[in-house]
């Protein structure tokens, strides 16, 4: 009866494993597909502190909004349309976060190894996934400096951080099914 630390069985898994069903934990393509899915999680770690930060400077804006009064019965409609303006925000860099996360790469498949430029598109798809590192980490240090009325005007730069993320996003799409 084969006992639990027979060599022989086990070694023979280990080639199914790095040989006979396809995946080796040392190929470059891995290394990358491992790369790419780290990267991906930070992105969404730094959008996160973002979504945060915009959530925080909300609920400070709001707990600074009057309260209601005999003289002013009705809540400002500029301040209202100002938190929702930053509700929406907070919306939008969540969603983000969202795509970003579940951004695809490439199956480890024969057809793909074999028709496709694998480690080529995975450089490609690992380098845009460092763009997106970047452009989340100016958005976090936008959402986290930025004045409330910076935020919503754009002088923060905030709408060209999120075009920017939809756009390397957008990119990365086309290296994925192309």
């Amino acid at each position: 009866m084969p006992g639990f630390y027979d060599l022989d069985r086990i070694e023979q898994v280990a080639v199914n494993l790095f040989y006979g069903w396809g995946y080796n934990f040392y190929r470059v393509e891995n290394q990358l597909r491992a790369d790419s899915l780290l990267i991906r999680s930070r992105v969404s770690d730094l959008l996160g502190a973002a979504r945060r930060s915009v959530s925080e400077r909300e609920a400070e804006f709001r707990r600074a909004m009057p309260p209601l009064s005999r003289e002013h019965p009705r809540p400002d409609p500029v301040a209202i349309a100002t938190a929702s303006k930053l509700e929406e925000l907070g919306r939008e860099i969540s969603g983000l976060q969202g795509l970003i996360a579940a951004l695809p790469v490439p199956e480890n498949d024969r057809v793909t190894q074999r028709l496709h430029q694998e480690k080529a598109t995975l450089d490609r798809l690992v380098a845009a996934d460092r763009m997106l590192a970047g452009q989340a980490e100016l958005l976090r240090q936008a959402a986290e400096a930025a004045p409330v009325d910076q935020l919503l005007d754009g002088s923060a730069g905030v709408q060209q951080l999120l075009a920017g993320l939809r756009a390397i996003v957008a990119e990365r799409g086309a290296l994925t099914t192309a």
